[in-house]
Parts: structure tokens; sequence; C-alpha cells
């Protein structure tokens, strides 16, 4: 795999304007590897995602945070000339990110980012964005973020079945300008996040939650009761609509916890999770 450094963050005020133009093109993933050599974090900018997510104040950056670094690159590799799919349209299905040990505002980080695993799914076609976050030789932090191109509606023959949500162990009221503040912090100004008339244009009936916002408000509800080194896995299901109150859920299990997050009033999953100790 061919490995391409990359000096600075790459621009998403740019990169955004890229994606809505291309339509994607080839077969194959890219054999690339993107890097950045040497990062290190603005205090400033942990503390407005702290805040917009509902973490605490720490040294320790919340196990999400890192994805704030690599999503750039993210974004850089989906929108080269030869990636196969087009950046808008994709959907973001499944997200595992594994903390090894914490880390810490002041280090200096070493982040890549490829794709690869591309292979059919009963709607379309599926692949992983795999990430790295290494502090000398040591990898302390990785994320594989799957994601869906839908090319077809699938079988549709599996029957219908009745839902039945959990009994909530807490009630979220989740803001209308949620995506508006999320973008802020993160780079990701996906128009189907920001207002109801550009959700419009891509099919939903308001702006809907980033699913890595949920990902991380629902990781800051277990502060304080999980281990230094730990996975976090998340299937993203149905989008929460903006505003929205959503049922959030939590049990123990052998070796962790496990979450859930349904629509406050209806049978409809927004995402399922678990957290396991390394």
């Amino acid at each position: 795999m061919a490995v391409r450094e990359v000096t600075s963050a790459p621009s998403l005020a740019t990169l955004y304007p890229k994606a809505l133009l291309r339509r994607g093109g080839g077969s194959t993933l890219p054999n690339t590897e993107l890097v950045r050599p040497e990062v290190v974090v603005d205090p400033a900018h942990v503390a407005a995602y702290n805040e917009v997510c509902g973490f605490r104040f720490s040294d320790e950056l919340p196990a999400t945070y890192p994805h704030m670094l690599v999503f750039g690159l993210q974004m850089a590799l989906m929108t080269e000339p030869g990636f196969p799919f087009p950046l808008l349209g994709l959907v973001h299905v499944e997200n595992r990110i594994t903390q090894h040990r914490p880390l810490l505002l002041g280090e200096k980080f070493r982040v890549s980012v490829r794709a690869e695993n591309l292979r059919p799914h009963e709607k379309g076609s599926q692949f992983d964005m795999v990430s790295e976050v290494r502090s000398g030789t040591d990898t302390v932090w990785s994320e594989v973020s799957t994601y869906l191109r839908r090319t077809g509606s699938g079988s549709g023959s599996a029957p219908k079945t009745q839902l039945t949500p959990p009994k909530p162990s807490a009630l979220w009221q989740v803001p209308g300008d949620i995506g508006r503040r999320y973008a802020e912090v993160s780079g990701d100004r996906n128009p189907i996040h920001l207002h109801p008339l550009t959700a419009r244009l891509f099919g939903f009936p308001k702006a809907i939650a980033h699913g890595m916002w949920t990902k991380a408000h629902a990781l800051a509800s277990f502060e304080g009761r999980l281990p230094d080194a730990y996975s976090v896995a998340v299937r993203f299901k149905q989008p929460v609509l903006l505003p929205g109150r959503a049922a959030f859920t939590t049990w123990q299990t052998d070796d962790g916890w496990a979450f859930e997050l349904w629509h406050a009033r209806k049978p409809k999953p927004h995402l399922d999770g678990v957290i396991s100790a390394r």
C-alpha cells in the first residue's frame, strides 16, 4: 500500500464542494494510506467538543474525540478521483472504536487512514474506512467505520415484525441546532445535518443528528465507569430527526455495557451499541 504524508489537516471547506460535484469512478478502493505524521490536539477544540457532546472537561480525550483527527483524512481519501463511490449518499452504518489506553492533551500523534474490505451487500456495496492513531510506535486508538453505498432495494422478502422498545434509562431532549453545533466542532457540514431545507434535498423531512454525535453523547453517559482500555461499537439504524426526543437504555453485560437509543414515542430504533473491556 502506498503511504502519502499530509502535512496539515485537509480543508473541509474545500472538500465538501468537491464531494457535491463528483460522481465516483472506478471499481476498486484506492491502495493508498493517508498519514499526518505529527498531530497535536488543540485544548480549546477538545473543550468545545466536550461541551457539544456532553463530556466532562479533562486532560484525557474522550474515546470518540480522535474521530475529529481522522475525519478530514477520510474525506480527502473518499473525494479522490479514483474513489469508486460519491461521498454524498454513502450511509454510515457501523462504527467501532478501540482505545488501547487513555489519550492525553499535549501528546503528539501519528494519524493514518485507509479504505479496505470492499464487499457486496444485499442493498449495494459496503467498505471500511480504517483509521489509527499512534504515539511513538504504539497504536493507542483505532476506528473502523463501515459505509454502505445503496444500489438496490434488497430482496424485501423479510417479514416486518413489531418492535418493542426497552424501558428507557433516560430521555434525551435533542435540540434543533445540534447538527449545526456538532458541524462547527467536527467540520462535518453534510447538508442533511444543517437545516430542514437542505435536508429535504436529500430525502429527509427534517435535519438529522450526526451519527457520531449520538455515539459520543451515549458514551458520555458512561464517564467514570469505563476502564482505560475498551472498545465501543455501534450500529446506526434510523436517524434522529431534529429537534427530537429519544429514549436511551443501558444495561451491564459480562464484560462491559450495552445500550440502545430509540424514538421516545414510536418503536423506531436509532442505534444500538456495546462497550467491552480490552
